[in-house]
């Protein structure tokens, strides 16, 4: 039985007047049995107009009008929300469990930001897979990857939480997740696939990662990964633990080196870091480590990098970095998130016109750090930055065992005055 509860957004408080609602949003399970509350049966009674999906359709048509009219909700928002705008009466939408969990309450927000929704939810399949498992969801993290990015499972799983919810999609099966958790070495999680959850046809599963991703499953499923026992979350990854370049073993920036050039370059407060030759990978699989919510780009000129930089990253579980193979003047990077912070692991003797070409993208109060060991690079980075007006913060000199000192350099860009 779907939810009395309603939710109405926006609501004008300076005046009496009840608000015109544009959209009546109505959460329903996937129950061909399911009964409408009172509530609901007076607003489908009353409207003429309703829009959904195939699938919803099929469920509700039996409970519309006769005369009635209905839109189906395709891909193409913008010529939908087109056709929604020209019916100047309320539309009566379906859509599946909590529209406003990753729903179309969401959708019509973005689309069609002045309209007045009331929702009506009901659960949603992640809520609904907890109850039939009778497993405690009030610290549930929950990730989609239902037609977007690995970004929010990646997050989730770096982190190390304990349960993980996770909508799926066509393409990001079960199976798709269970290998690239195994890929990525987070084979400490257990599986629990709900599939077509209420429908006649309804199963649930526990499965290991290496048991799904032999299977097969529903086009309608979801999923919980439960933590099965603890990985250590290391602070500080020793050198000898990445794979490096072959009779090269000091062309890695060194753990303390790291760990203090990510601090300087403030990455709790950023989202977008550049990491320029990246060579092992170790910055950007340390950052992300670390700060698994920025969105990380590696750039590299040396092809044999690039398998060294999958390598590690699967060996140290962390997924969702971009790797760029080539020439970094001769990228288009106009095409690619502007940075907020940038570490310069390599510039080929062009550090001056990198910092300027870095410069054309670094967003305001961004930061760039180089680890300078000859005194040409130093000087060079100081009088680049200052010529752009950027604040240089304090340098900061390390020595580790034998090795030549190393200068840890900061700028932060400032508004020109």
């Amino acid at each position: 039985m779907t939810h009395n509860l309603s939710f109405t957004l926006p609501f004008n408080t300076h005046n009496c007047q009840l608000p015109t609602i544009d959209y009546y949003v109505i959460g329903i399970p996937n129950n061909p049995h399911f009964i409408l509350s009172d509530e609901v049966k007076k607003i489908v009674k009353e409207h003429h107009v309703f829009s959904g999906g195939k699938r919803h359709y099929e469920l509700i048509k039996e409970k519309l009008p006769i005369n009635h009219q209905w839109i189906e909700i395709t891909k193409e928002m913008p010529l939908l929300f087109d056709q929604y705008k020209k019916i100047n009466k309320p539309i009566i939408v379906f859509a599946s469990g909590d529209p406003l969990f990753y729903g179309f309450a969401n959708t019509i927000k973005k689309n069609h930001p002045n309209a007045t929704i009331k929702v009506y939810p009901s659960f949603n399949s992640l809520q609904l897979l907890c109850q039939k498992k009778t497993i405690p969801y009030q610290n549930i993290v929950n990730t989609s990857i239902h037609g977007r990015s690995w970004k929010e499972l990646d997050i989730a799983l770096i982190n190390q939480s304990s349960l993980i919810g996770v909508l799926t999609d066509h393409i990001k099966t079960p199976s798709i997740i269970a290998q690239r958790m195994l890929d990525y070495n987070f084979n400490n999680y257990e599986m629990i696939i709900g599939e077509a959850l209420e429908a006649e046809n309804e199963k649930i599963t526990t499965l290991s990662l290496i048991e799904a991703t032999k299977k097969t499953f529903d086009v309608l499923n979801c999923l919980l990964l439960i933590k099965k026992e603890e990985k250590q979350k290391k602070f500080g990854i020793r050198d000898i633990e990445f794979i490096g370049l072959e009779n090269r073993p000091n062309m890695i920036t060194k753990m303390p080196i790291r760990l203090i050039s990510l601090s300087q370059l403030d990455l709790h407060n950023k989202k977008t870091f550049w990491d320029i030759g990246f060579c092992t990978g170790s910055v950007s699989i340390e950052t992300k480590t670390q700060f698994p919510h920025l969105n990380s780009i590696a750039f590299e000129k040396r092809e044999e990098c690039s398998t060294i930089f999958d390598i590690n990253t699967k060996k140290h579980s962390t997924p969702g970095i971009t790797k760029i193979i080539g020439d970094f003047f001769e990228i288009d990077l106009s095409t690619l998130p502007v940075p907020d912070s940038v570490f310069i692991g390599g510039h080929g003797n062009k550090l001056e016109e990198l910092i300027l070409l870095i410069d054309q993208y670094l967003l305001l109060n961004g930061r760039i750090v180089i680890n300078a060991v000859k005194k040409e690079s130093k000087e060079c980075f100081i009088k680049s930055v200052k010529n752009l007006n950027y604040d240089l913060l304090e340098p900061i000199e390390i020595t580790i065992d034998t090795h030549n000192p190393i200068t840890i350099l900061t700028a932060k860009k400032k508004r020109n005055e």
